[in-house]
């Protein structure tokens, strides 16, 4: 074999072997997205079940003349950004920061995912606080109690101040967008009482129960949003490589080609230089 045609061999191996990293990387984000997305029933399940309570315990929570009582909140916040972790995850991740940079700079940043905060501090945007979205799915709720603490001890310094998240979501055949929700104060109307109108039974003053209940939705709303980011990433990956793959197949034909025209092209030149050799040996 010629230095050529060993050359393109050793081409089309390293090809061969980029392809079968790029499917196991997809494959991975397949199953990844998967997990997340098998989570995402029961989470929603627990924030509408908080939100029953947070209504039907309003209904302790009210004045004489009717009205509901609700905390004063001052025109400022914190920000709960959650974004990508690792690379090969398409370009949302600097979507999700053109699209909340402009309120970086006046609001408490808490930023979830090492790939975005990289790309924040290539921009010279500050953080926080900040925590990497973790490997498998079933790592989320420990994430979000670690940015309920988080969001607490800032509160707890802060007062009663606005809180909004911001996060990736995967829609089948429209991509990733960039969803961004209110999480504190809670829009307590938004939580209707119970039909019947009947105060529940509790041994808890109406504050404090409101106050545990209000704990767990947010839990969970944080929660929902971790699993929607790390099914989004996985998502945002599989597509990737997707495209990848597909040009890892046009490469190998490619070189296909080119490999089965050089050995052709070498084939023939040897051909030629056997008829030549035994021209010469005729005329002499």
């Amino acid at each position: 074999m010629s230095d050529r045609l060993a050359g393109i061999a050793r081409r089309i191996e390293t090809v061969r072997q980029l392809g079968a990293v790029v499917n196991a990387i997809r494959g991975i984000a397949a199953q990844r997205a998967q997990q997340a997305r098998a989570l995402l029933p029961a989470i929603r399940s627990y924030a509408e079940t908080a939100g029953r309570a947070i209504g039907q315990a309003q209904l302790l929570a009210r004045d004489p003349s009717g009205a509901t009582l609700r905390p004063g909140w001052p025109d400022k916040g914190g920000l709960i950004l959650f974004g990508a972790e690792q690379g090969f995850a398409g370009a949302f991740p600097e979507q999700l920061i053109d699209a909340i940079e402009p309120d970086m700079a006046s609001h408490h940043v808490l930023l979830i995912g090492s790939r975005v905060a990289s790309i924040a501090t290539e921009r010279g945007l500050r953080a926080d606080w900040t925590a990497s979205l973790p490997s498998k799915a079933d790592g989320l709720p420990g994430l979000a109690a670690a940015i309920v603490d988080a969001l607490y001890d800032y509160l707890g310094d802060a007062g009663p101040v606005p809180i909004a998240m911001a996060y990736p979501v995967w829609t089948p055949g429209h991509g990733t967008g960039i969803v961004r929700v209110s999480l504190l104060p809670l829009d307590l109307p938004a939580f209707p009482p119970a039909r019947s109108g009947i105060p529940p039974l509790t041994n808890l003053p109406p504050a404090q129960l409101i106050g545990d209940l209000t704990a767990e939705y947010v839990f969970a709303r944080i929660c929902e949003a971790a699993a929607e980011a790390f099914a989004a990433e996985n998502e945002a990956r599989m597509r990737t490589m997707a495209a990848a793959r597909t040009h890892i197949a046009s490469q190998r034909e490619a070189l296909a080609l080119e490999e089965r025209l050089t050995r052709q092209d070498e084939i023939t030149a040897e051909v030629v230089e056997l008829a030549a050799g035994a021209r010469i040996r005729a005329i002499s």
